[in-house]
């Protein structure tokens, strides 16, 4: 599960080169409390595009519009607590033009006032339920969460394992700038010549020399590895100084599951496969842990942050800060990101109901399909305990905003 970390948006690096070759290388007042409820539309399920020297586009997800008395918790749900995270996303979104009206309107609802936020996004957005093309309204719900490891700046003693910077000789061509089909994916290589080649695997990266490239100096490569995970971390050192370790980059091969292949492998079940189970077999296993960890061929690489204010969390896809417990990481191909969702699932780990208003701010190499989502749980053991049990099923509905009404674009 990784988001922030990687995008989810990524094609085959061979197939997407064969590919390039072919192709020739003022303060808003709200509108009246009572809406009429949008009309229920069947779903319209249109076949999946192809794009140019046929490169598959992301299908188009099935949404169903729906109404709030739909959502299962709606009423009960404390929309305060999502309302700092939905702020953050209006500084994003207010520069798109079919979210100005609904984000500027935000500005004069009083974030203490759960009635009147809950007013609000009745007001302003409607509620689509969000399903596979296949039909299928539930998926998987996954979690994350900020990690600590204690480093040094400097090899030696326990710190033997390294976080990288972003290589000299890593290339990264954004597609759009090729076919306008392809926004939000791109091609990560080398060049050699006038070639780009695929970036070397994870374990051709471990044998590589990238001295000079150290961010850090960690003292468990596990941890290290579940960073890479997880995306973005934070880092105490041995002078005492924390720094965040954020995402910077990415090989440019597809993200491969540890978990998923330990179950293959019959090492694990799929009822018991954890963050924890896996930690607890690599203890048991410490002569496979390489060759586990090479089974996921992707490497991130990642820059140093300061870290002024503990209780931020660090940035997502969107570019803003994420909030525990209300952020979540989507898919970008199906789910707009920095849009309101409401999530019904269940706790990690348990049958208990689980329905909350979410922020759509964060994406993950290991967050593909409609209804997929990944829960931020925050910092500390706690925010890890549940990320790492967590996978339940889910519902996913995404908020959209109404158009605005006539007497605003006059």
């Amino acid at each position: 599960m990784t988001r922030l970390s990687q995008l989810s948006t990524r094609c085959s690096l061979l197939a997407l080169t064969a590919a390039l070759v072919l192709a020739g290388c003022a303060t808003t007042q709200l509108p009246p409390a009572q809406p009429v409820p949008p009309p229920v539309q069947p779903p319209v399920v249109m076949p999946p595009p192809v794009g140019p020297v046929g490169i598959p586009v992301p299908a188009t997800p099935v949404l169903t519009p729906t109404t709030f008395s739909a959502l299962p918790g709606w009423q009960q749900d404390d929309v305060r607590q999502a309302w700092p995270a939905f702020s953050a996303s209006c500084a994003v979104l207010i520069k798109k033009v079919d979210w100005q009206a609904a984000c500027a309107a935000a500005r004069v609802v009083d974030a203490r006032d759960a009635e009147a936020i809950r007013a609000f996004f009745e007001t302003w957005f409607v509620p689509n339920q969000l399903r596979a093309v296949d039909g299928a309204d539930t998926g998987l719900i996954t979690g994350y969460y900020e990690p600590m490891l204690y480093g040094a700046r400097k090899r030696g003693g326990a710190y033997q394992t390294p976080l990288y910077a972003v290589p000299d000789d890593l290339v990264s061509v954004e597609l759009a700038s090729v076919y306008t089909t392809l926004k939000g994916m791109r091609l990560r290589g080398r060049l050699v010549g006038k070639k780009v080649v695929p970036y070397g695997t994870r374990a051709e990266i471990a044998r590589a020399d990238v001295a000079g490239k150290e961010l850090v100096w960690v003292n468990d490569a596990v941890e290290a590895f579940f960073l890479e995970v997880q995306g973005s971390g934070r880092v105490q050192l041995d002078s005492g100084e924390t720094v965040r370790i954020a995402y910077a980059d990415q090989n440019g091969h597809p993200y491969k599951a540890i978990g998923r292949w330990l179950v293959e492998q019959g090492e694990l079940t799929s009822a018991t496969v954890s963050a924890q189970s896996i930690k607890a077999w690599i203890v048991a296993h410490p002569q496979r842990r390489d060759e586990l960890f090479n089974v996921n061929p992707s490497y991130i690489f990642f820059k140093e942050e300061r870290l002024p204010d503990a209780s931020v969390g660090p940035k997502g896809a969107l570019g803003v800060p994420l909030t525990p417990a209300r952020s979540v990481a989507v898919d970008p191909a199906f789910v707009p990101l920095g849009a309101p969702v409401f999530l019904a699932t269940t706790e990690a780990g348990s049958a208990q109901p689980m329905q909350r208003l979410m922020m759509a701010q964060d994406t993950g190499g290991a967050i593909k399909g409609a209804v997929r989502a990944d829960f931020f749980y925050g910092f500390g053991t706690d925010a890890a305990h549940k990320a790492g049990l967590m996978k339940q099923k889910g519902a996913v509905w995404v908020l959209l905003p109404k158009p605005a009404p006539d007497t605003l674009s006059r």
